[in-house]
């Protein structure tokens, strides 16, 4: 994990994106909070957003927003995820979930740093820095067509892995004491 340590530090420099690879619970958040805690967007937002939880037909008013009279029920106007995120990172969970169209908005603001809110036709500007994670394999995903390639180039700049457990064991005693302290169990339990 120093490895992993030493990434992050020179990744939190950067304001480009980053992909950040690992299976399920590896601490793929973890590193993305980290990035952004060591940024210099540490003071501005970090909004978390788990990809495959947003229902394939609101992702694109979830993400970029929408003005009043969008759509059937927008009875006002709503900032989306990516405004948020303004001036701080905005963290991708489970990227691989996003819908095509939804890819090429999102490949627009990483290209040009504009979006537009659903029903609108002013360009905002997206001052926000992107970091992604999935445990699938993107590139995969690329050359199989279910990615788009100019996303999955933009987004793999820079590639964080966070490599598994049962490939560190030697952080095994580290965590059981994180975990011992953090939830406090000698005291939950009336002991001393």
């Amino acid at each position: 994990m120093s490895n992993v340590r030493t990434m992050i530090a020179k990744l939190a420099r950067s304001q480009a994106p980053v992909y950040i690879s690992g299976e399920s619970g590896s601490g793929k958040e973890l590193a993305a909070r980290l990035i952004h805690q060591n940024s210099s967007r540490r003071d501005q937002a970090f909004i978390a957003v788990n990809c495959g939880a947003i229902p394939e037909n609101l992702m694109e008013s979830e993400f970029f927003g929408y003005k009043k009279g969008a759509f059937t029920g927008a009875e006002r106007q709503k900032p989306g995820l990516i405004e948020a995120a303004q001036g701080g990172t905005l963290f991708l969970d489970e990227i691989g979930e996003i819908e095509p169209p939804v890819q090429a908005k999102l490949l627009r603001v990483l290209e040009t740093g504009q979006f537009r809110r659903l029903g609108g036709v002013k360009d905002l500007q997206a001052n926000v820095r992107v970091v992604v994670a999935t445990n699938r394999n993107l590139a995969q995903m690329s050359r199989d067509g279910k990615f788009r390639a100019d996303l999955y180039y933009r987004l793999s700049a820079f590639t964080l892995r966070i490599p598994p457990l049962r490939e560190r064991l030697q952080d095994i005693p580290a965590l059981v004491e994180h975990f011992l302290a953090h939830h406090n169990f000698s005291r939950r339990l009336n002991k001393r």
